[in-house]
């Protein structure tokens, strides 16, 4: 680095040419010096290496300063929104916790893949109690989370198996954080509870990796309620609810103009924005989800009520939820305030595009009649729970693949934050766990709280302890899983190799092989359910693992597989679990999946040679593997 610059030689007062000044870079200001070392190309090692010259570029890199400032939000720009603008902070050792933090979190990702890979997909795998060890280290929440998205958004095709774990353990953080706000929520007195924002916690803990926030859901009906005070506007210029300011709670008293907001609230909402009941999917789990409500415009009863009962509040008009049977609803008073009489109130129905209808009309909407005490208002507690139930039940109702497993954790979960005692709830719980192969200290824990609620539940209850310790000490002992090497006699028949992009000739779908078998390996049941007796060689062939690209795993016939004449990448969930990379042709096997299969990557990358690469006599280009033709038979798991 140059420390000095020649000035011009200056003739002095008698005539004699002085000695040229010299110049130091140290003799700059400042401001000046800052200005240099925040130059972009310079990185934190740089930095380093420049305060360790001499005592005054020391001074100007110390850690409170402009250099490490820049170098810290240079490197870490998602983290800006954690600190104030202009805030004095010590940058230097930010810097230094948050690359200490990376380091960490980074070894602990990429020892789990060693740790807990499995050949066979776990249906609802989540690791949650190895993921457990990433708060035990006690690290700045913001920090972690910040390396996790930094390895998720890294290069698409690379760090696979990383990026599997990361967003695992990022689901993991998050959901726990988001628990947290709601046991906060739940401790604030009920008139302080909103249902939107109970709402939005709950879309969040289903959601962890979507951005939801309650600031840009109340944005959104902000806009809603914007378009409605301009409706209203026309109607009546002067009319009250115009001049309720945004977070204001005002009340308009006069049935008169409470009439003229909810009329022109049902203009907007299912008029104008073409809201509306989802008849045709009820049971899609997105109709809970309040930011999905109001990004596909349609809902069920209980979410359209949350939006429909919060709009009209922020116009002024009070409605209440009631928990009617099969048909959530809100009703709007008649009379004076304080009534609790079913005829001084008008029910809207939300899901039917506001409808009002009075409490024998209701009962004509359900089949059936209702005592009074289902027109009753309920709390925000009882709101969530009735919202979480309906998750839960199109949990319990899934095809038992992982979505709908995860659906049932989650509400589980949210269930029993809300309401921790309902045994009913807690055994479903310990169940699940026991049946995922997850958290058997927890499952124990679970037994134990329920023997304490209800020793009715004792043989249940000792059904599951004894075979949960079973588990638990079987897993101090694990299996080591068999290694298959091509080369061995038995395996001669077996043509293809891990991480080579199939298609099946029947189904027509698109793979990926993860595994294989030198014969079939399923249950007689199986073998004869999936007719694969019907085979040219039946069961007495290779069969194939595969992760399909509509996101199931399956296991086919070698007679039934073709490598595909377009290789492409296979958008399956637990595509990371196995593969490192994806190349242009084929999955490159992580360093477990190897482990398991020795010859298989010689064996892969020698087949993707032979059929994607190999060159035209006498050109230099590459000669494209020809299409193969396909029946298009009826699709079969085999």
């Amino acid at each position: 680095m140059a420390t000095s610059v020649a000035g011009e030689e200056q003739p002095s007062l008698n005539g004699i040419i002085s000695e040229p000044q010299t110049k130091k870079l140290t003799d700059l200001p400042t401001e000046l010096l800052e200005h240099i070392l925040c130059f972009p190309v310079l990185k934190h090692v740089d930095v380093c290496n420049v305060s360790c010259c001499c005592k005054r570029l020391h001074d100007v890199c110390h850690g409170r300063g402009k250099v490490w400032g820049h170098q810290y939000k240079l490197r870490w720009p998602r983290l800006q929104r954690f600190y104030r603008q202009n805030e004095s902070c010590d940058w230097l050792r930010e810097y230094k916790t948050r690359h200490r933090v990376g380091i960490q979190i980074r070894r602990t990702v990429e020892s789990i893949s060693k740790r807990f890979f499995t050949e066979v997909p776990c249906v609802g795998q989540v690791l949650g109690d190895s993921f457990a060890e990433i708060e035990s280290l006690g690290m700045p929440e913001h920090f972690c989370e910040d390396e996790l998205l930094f390895i998720l958004n890294s290069d698409k095709r690379k760090s696979l198996t990383l990026k599997y774990y990361a967003k695992k353990i990022l689901y993991f953080l998050r959901q726990q954080n988001i628990l947290r706000s709601l046991k906060t929520f739940l401790e604030q007195p009920a008139e302080q509870q909103s249902a939107l924002e109970g709402a939005v916690l709950v879309d969040q803990y289903c959601n962890p990796l979507a951005d939801i926030t309650l600031d840009s859901i109340s944005a959104q009906l902000d806009e809603i309620t914007e378009k409605v005070k301009k409706m209203l506007r026309i109607k009546n210029p002067s009319h009250p609810s115009l001049r309720i300011a945004q977070g204001n709670c005002s009340v308009v008293e006069d049935f008169e103009l409470q009439r003229q907001v909810v009329c022109a609230l049902n203009s907007v909402l299912y008029e104008q924005l073409q809201y509306k009941g989802n008849e045709c999917d009820y049971y899609n789990p997105l109709n809970s989800y309040i930011h999905q409500v109001l990004l596909r415009r349609t809902g069920i009863p209980i979410s359209l009520s949350v939006l429909y009962m919060t709009l009209a509040r922020k116009l002024g008009v009070q409605l209440d939820p009631v928990n009617f049977p099969n048909h959530f609803l809100l009703r709007w008073c008649q009379k004076p305030r304080g009534s609790e009489d079913i005829y001084d109130f008008v029910y809207i129905d939300a899901f039917g595009k506001g409808k009002q209808l009075t409490a024998k009309e209701c009962e004509y909407l359900i089949g059936h009649q209702v005592t009074a005490d289902y027109y009753s208002a309920i709390s925000t507690t009882e709101v969530l729970l009735r919202m979480v139930g309906n998750l839960l039940n199109i949990g319990k109702r899934g095809e038992g693949n992982e979505k709908s497993y995860q659906l049932l954790r989650d509400s589980l979960d949210l269930y029993l934050t809300i309401n921790p005692d309902n045994v009913q709830y807690l055994l479903l719980q310990a169940r699940l766990y026991f049946h995922l192969g997850i958290w058997p200290e927890k499952v124990l824990d679970i037994l134990q709280h329920i023997q304490a609620l209800d020793p009715s539940q004792h043989g249940a209850v000792g059904y599951l302890v004894q075979h949960t310790l079973e588990h638990i000490q079987h897993k101090k002992h694990p299996v080591t899983p068999e290694v298959k090497r091509r080369s061995y006699p038995e395996h001669l028949e077996v043509q293809y190799s891990v991480g080579l992009i199939m298609k099946h000739k029947r189904s027509g779908y698109n793979c990926v092989i993860y595994g294989w078998d030198p014969k079939c390996t399923m249950s007689q049941e199986w073998i004869t359910t999936m007719r694969v007796h019907q085979l040219s060689n039946g069961a007495n062939q290779p069969f194939y693992n595969v992760l399909v690209q509509d996101g199931t795993c399956r296991y086919a016939a070698q007679e039934n597989l073709e490598p595909h004449s377009a290789p492409l990448e296979i958008g399956h969930p637990e595509v990371g679990r196995y593969f490192s990379e994806f190349t242009d042709t084929h999955y490159v096997a992580n360093e477990e999946l190897q482990t398991r299969y020795p010859e298989d990557m010689d064996e892969t990358l020698r087949t993707v040679q032979e059929l994607y690469h190999r060159l035209m006599p006498g050109s230099g280009n590459q000669e494209e593997a020809p299409a193969t033709d396909q029946n298009n038979h009826q699709a079969m798991s085999m």
